[in-house]
């Protein structure tokens, strides 16, 4: 069984107007801790994974995705072995969360988050609602084979081709965990991310939202195939954040 990416994590000097950003552009429900720091995200969309807003302590902007483990710290040592660097050691957020990030190969950060206490039972999901869904990640490094050995390796994923339309250098990705959700590992010339991709009813029209918002398009609309769409943009801290559209067939 692989490890489940559970969280996604977005965040900026000031997260103020990311939780403007984001609440308006997907309605997304948010909730912020007191005291100020962080902020909670229910999508609402009846799916995929939550997430949460944070204050860079470094003036560093950040979004990515968390993947859950039993044991951070062999994690982050397996990590190293195979060419990450650690970002963040193995913290502990007051007995609520307890958290570690890395950098992979290519300096892309993605976060490991501690499994929950099965006598406690799973973490709520996404409330049923209008807001749109979280529910792909990607990661797109110098060169999908380094990538796609460093992360099926690491968190025993598996990926494989799809005659969908997938590009040249890119894999669809299956967790294996039976919780959370997939994603896919490749390769780009023109970027290079760790991230994850909002369900939307249209692409073209949420990256001008975007734009009006505050953000600035990436790409897209770009058709994979005959029935999906795929965008991203930049948030106004310059985080990228990923949009798609799958139609019928």
């Amino acid at each position: 069984m692989g490890n489940a990416v559970v969280h996604f994590e977005i965040g900026g000097p000031d997260d103020v107007p990311l939780r403007a950003f984001y609440g308006e552009l997907f309605g997304w429900k948010l909730q912020p801790f007191q005291g100020g720091g962080y902020t909670l995200i229910d999508t609402c969309g009846g799916g995929g994974i939550n997430g949460g807003i944070g204050k860079s302590q470094t003036g560093e902007p950040w979004s990515t995705f968390y993947v859950e483990a039993s044991d951070l710290q062999a994690v982050l040592d397996k990590a190293e072995s195979l060419g990450a660097k650690t970002a963040m050691p193995v913290t502990d957020f007051g007995g609520a969360v307890i958290i570690a990030m890395f950098n992979d190969p290519d300096g892309l950060l993605v976060g490991l988050v501690k499994a929950a206490d099965p006598a406690h039972g799973e973490p709520p999901g996404p409330s049923a609602g209008s807001g749109e869904p979280v529910d792909w990640f990607e990661v797109l490094g110098s060169d999908a084979g380094r990538t796609q050995r460093f992360y099926t390796e690491l968190f025993g994923w598996t990926v494989g081709g799809d005659d969908s339309g997938t590009p040249p250098g890119y894999g669809m990705t299956d967790t294996g965990a039976g919780s959370g959700i997939q994603g896919g590992l490749g390769s780009s010339q023109e970027a290079h991310w760790a991230t994850i991709y909002a369900s939307v009813p249209d692409v073209e029209q949420t990256l001008a939202k975007a734009e009006s918002l505050g953000g600035s398009r990436v790409y897209g609309p770009r058709a994979v195939d005959d029935h999906m769409q795929t965008g991203a943009f930049r948030d106004p801290a310059g985080n990228v954040f990923g949009v798609y559209h799958h139609g019928e067939h």
